[in-house]
């Protein structure tokens, strides 16, 4: 196990989340540094562990010589399709934590970090054709301030796409520091490390698509969880965690319940958190990337 790749956030109260049944069925959504999942497999007797992870990079942290665990090299939005592959139909407990990994964020020449200078990729697969690089030096201003209010919250969406489209006539974009120089030159507007952050989630989240992935994923637990099944899920900014209120609160991702054919109510989920449960100020000092973090745990009726 590479400790450097990931600290588990909230593990103990997602794990106990999930109820586990020594002989259940239980998929880990987003393998990252395994940490989840080893702790999974600590509560399980017969039971069986599939993980999903999309980046060859955890490779490095699968578990092996364990009959019991399995790990899906795939995008967490086919997890239905991979399971009915494995001969699953119904597991007991899905858990997904959403965030994105202290190795991805490391010196990897992936370009996640605004603290590295390297190419400007974000790709969770390698083998999307769709990087950074392209978002930034192809996207027009129109598709440039939808991503960046829709992914970040950006206000004055204008100014920051002009900006870079008035730098990538002149000159492609093609690394980090060159995203980071069109705004940091700026004498007469501050950009400080928040800016920043805001500004490469959002790309990353547009190259990985990661917000219809979510919803790909959610609407799928609700056809392959038992009844009593737990689903587990750990957000990180507040696009993520709205998407999963609602799907916990209305089986859908609209502010009202689904209907039956006679017009009745449909709940598919009976919601275990009111409200989120946060990370301890133990937990923040000792991992700063948690401080956002958002559980919410729902059971399937």
């Amino acid at each position: 196990m590479m400790n450097s790749y990931h600290k588990s956030v909230l593990l103990e109260s997602s794990i106990n989340g999930l109820a586990i049944q020594p002989c259940g069925i239980y998929v880990d959504a987003t393998f990252g540094g395994g940490g989840h999942s080893r702790r999974i497999l600590k509560k399980l007797s017969e039971g069986k562990l599939y993980a999903f992870d999309m980046d060859n990079a955890c490779l490095i942290n699968r578990i092996e010589n364990d009959d019991r665990f399995k790990i899906i090299k795939s995008n967490f939005k086919h997890m239905s399709e991979n399971l009915l592959t494995e001969g699953v139909k119904l597991v007991d407990g899905i858990i997904a934590d959403l965030g994105v990994s202290s190795f991805q964020f490391s010196d990897n020449g992936r370009g996640f970090s605004i603290k590295y200078d390297a190419p400007l990729d974000m790709r969770m697969d390698v083998n999307s054709k769709k990087d950074a690089r392209y978002v930034v030096n192809n996207y027009s201003k129109i598709e440039l301030n939808k991503m960046l209010k829709e992914h970040s919250d950006f206000r004055k969406t204008d100014l920051i796409s002009e900006k870079i489209i008035n730098k990538r006539k002149r000159k492609k974009i093609e690394t980090t520091f060159d995203l980071i120089n069109i705004f940091s030159s700026d004498s007469e507007s501050n950009y400080g490390t928040k800016f920043f952050a805001r500004l490469f989630q959002s790309i990353r989240i547009e190259v990985n698509d990661e917000l219809n992935s979510l919803k790909k994923f959610l609407i799928q637990t609700k056809s392959i969880l038992n009844r009593g099944g737990r689903l587990v899920v750990i957000s990180y900014h507040s696009h993520e965690d709205r998407l999963v209120k609602k799907f916990m609160n209305y089986g859908s991702f609209f502010n009202t319940p689904e209907k039956d054919f006679f017009g009745h109510q449909k709940h598919c989920f009976k919601q275990l958190t009111k409200k989120p449960i946060t990370p301890s100020k133990d937990e923040i000092i000792n991992n700063n990337k948690s401080r956002s973090a958002k559980l919410r745990i729902c059971e399937k009726i």
